[in-house]
C-alpha cells in the first residue's frame, strides 16, 4: 500500500492511475467513520503506438490490483462511476485488467456498491456489461445502490453521488457519476472521466460543490483531432484552468496518457496541481505514454513475447513479470 496523503482528517490512498503506470482512477478514502473505494478498476491499453503493453505495464497492473485488494478488505463502500473497464473490476480472467473471479469477489463481496444507473445515459456496451456485473454483485450479497442522487451518512461522514454528468462532451461516451465525500470542513469531490471537464455546466456544478480538493479526470489531449474534437479538448483545458485557479486539484487519467501532458497543462495556465504519484511521494511513471520509448530502451524478453502470443490466443497463463 502506498503512503496515504493526509487531507484534514481524511486519508487518501492513491491506488492506481496513469501516473502510477495504468489506466485507472482508483482512490481509497478513509475518514474516522468509514472507508470508501472509488472506482476499483485497472486496465492497460491493448494497443498504443501500434504496440501491446510493455512488461513494466503488466507489472504495474499487478501491483495496482494488489493495492486495490488490500484497501478493499477494510472498506465499506465501493463505487462504479460508469462501466468502462478501467473503473470497475470484471469477474473474468484478464491480465490487461489483472483480474479473475476470485479478485472480483474479494473486491466487492458484502460491500455497499454505489453504481451509475445503466440507463440510456450510457452506451449499449456499458449497459450490457452492467447487466452482468449487477447480477453477480447481488449474488455476492452486495447492497447495490444506484448512484443518481444517493446520499449515505455514516457518523460524521457524508457520501453523495451526483449526476449523471457527461463523460467529456457526453455526445458519444454517455455520462458518469461524480462522488462527494464530506467530513467536517473538508469536501473531497471525485470527478472521473469528465475530461477537463469539457462540459461547461459540469464545470459550474463542480465549482458549486465548493471542494477543498478536486480529483478530476483531465482532458484527453492525446486524442485531440483524432477521436476527440479539438473544441472539446480546448474547452476541457480552459475549464480545468478555471477550476484550478480557486480549487486544489489532482489531475488524473486521460491527460496523463499524453507524452507531453505536463507541457500542455502549463501552456493552458494550469501550473498548480497534484497527481496520484505526487500524493504518494513518487515520480510519475506514465508508462502508457512512454510505451514506445520503453520498447526501444528495454526490449521485452523472448519469454515475454512468447507468453503474449499465447495469451492473445486464449492462454490463461500469467505473464512472466
Amino acid at each position: 500500500m502506498l503512503t496515504p496523503a493526509r487531507f484534514g482528517r481524511i486519508s487518501l490512498y492513491p491506488l492506481a492511475d496513469e501516473s502510477l503506470g495504468v489506466r485507472s482512477m482508483a482512490l481509497g478514502v478513509e475518514t474516522p467513520d468509514t472507508a470508501v473505494l472509488l472506482d476499483a478498476g485497472v486496465s492497460l491499453a491493448p494497443i498504443r503506438y501500434g504496440l501491446p503493453p510493455h512488461p513494466e505495464e503488466f507489472s504495474a497492473a499487478r501491483d495496482a490490483r494488489m493495492r486495490i485488494l488490500e484497501f478493499a478488505r477494510a472498506c465499506e463502500i465501493v463505487t462504479i462511476s460508469h462501466f468502462h473497464l478501467d473503473h470497475y473490476t470484471p469477474s473474468y480472467t484478464s491480465y490487461y485488467e489483472w483480474t479473475n473471479a476470485e479478485i472480483f469477489e474479494a473486491t466487492y463481496a458484502g460491500k455497499t456498491v454505489v453504481v451509475k444507473r445503466p440507463d440510456d445515459t450510457v452506451s449499449y456496451n456499458q449497459r450490457r456489461r452492467a447487466a452482468v456485473v449487477l447480477s453477480q454483485l447481488r449474488q455476492l450479497g452486495c447492497r447495490v445502490m444506484e448512484a443518481e442522487n444517493t446520499n449515505i451518512t455514516l457518523g460524521s461522514t457524508r457520501v453523495t453521488a451526483i449526476g449523471p454528468l457527461p463523460h467529456g462532451s457526453g455526445e458519444v461516451m454517455g455520462c458518469v457519476a461524480v462522488f462527494c465525500i464530506e467530513y467536517g470542513d473538508q469536501t473531497l469531490v471525485y470527478a472521473p472521466d469528465v475530461q477537463g471537464p469539457a462540459d461547461r455546466r459540469t464545470t459550474e456544478i463542480l465549482a458549486s460543490l465548493k471542494p477543498t480538493l478536486l480529483v478530476i479526470g483531465g482532458p484527453p489531449t492525446y486524442l485531440e483531432g483524432y477521436r476527440v474534437d479539438l473544441t472539446s479538448v480546448k474547452a476541457g483545458l480552459e475549464n480545468l484552468a478555471t477550476l484550478a485557479r480557486t480549487v486544489d486539484v489532482v489531475v488524473s487519467h486521460h491527460t496523463l496518457r499524453d507524452i507531453n501532458w505536463r507541457a500542455k497543462l502549463e501552456e493552458a495556465g494550469i501550473t498548480k496541481f497534484l497527481t496520484y504519484a505526487l500524493m504518494a511521494g513518487l515520480s510519475e511513471k506514465c508508462l502508457e505514454a512512454r510505451r514506445k520509448k520503453l520498447y526501444m530502451e528495454k526490449p521485452p524478453s523472448t519469454e515475454f513475447r512468447k507468453w503474449l502470443e499465447k495469451y492473445r490466443s486464449g492462454s490463461k497463463e500469467s505473464p512472466p513479470v
